[in-house]
């Protein structure tokens, strides 16, 4: 399955993978699963990695998949986000759907390596 994901209860925190030709119709499958999920911490941060993702998604597609965040929000009331991205292309649309879901998340921001992007999220903010 190109979208998948895990939460770390202790560190409440979803960590969802896109791999290989993941569509907007899987993303948002995504988005169902974990609104429904007991599992899901209120307030969790995201780790979301796009590093094996094979596709390109356009500016439309990262527009919806930008409100359908906003309506699990409601339920899931994210924290953090951190992106990490491989390529400049996914980088670019990964700073869009920074830009669509400003309001949505505590705050959000692209890395190139999960490293970076982990020690971001570890970092204690005032939200």
């Amino acid at each position: 399955m190109p979208v998948t994901y895990r939460i770390d209860p202790e560190r409440k925190r979803i960590l969802t993978r896109c791999e290989g030709n993941a569509t907007l119709a899987e993303v948002l499958a995504h988005f169902d699963e974990l609104e429904l999920d007991a599992n899901c911490p209120p307030g969790a941060d995201v780790l979301l990695d796009l590093t094996g993702m094979t596709n390109l998604p356009n500016v439309g597609q990262i527009r919806t998949a930008a409100d359908r965040a906003g309506d699990a929000a409601r339920r899931v009331r994210f924290g953090s986000v951190a992106i990490v991205v491989k390529s400049d292309a996914l980088f670019g649309m990964a700073r869009v759907f920074e830009a669509f879901t400003d309001r949505y998340f505590a705050r959000t921001s692209v890395f190139r390596n999960g490293e970076a992007a982990e020690a971001w999220l570890d970092k204690p903010t005032s939200h």
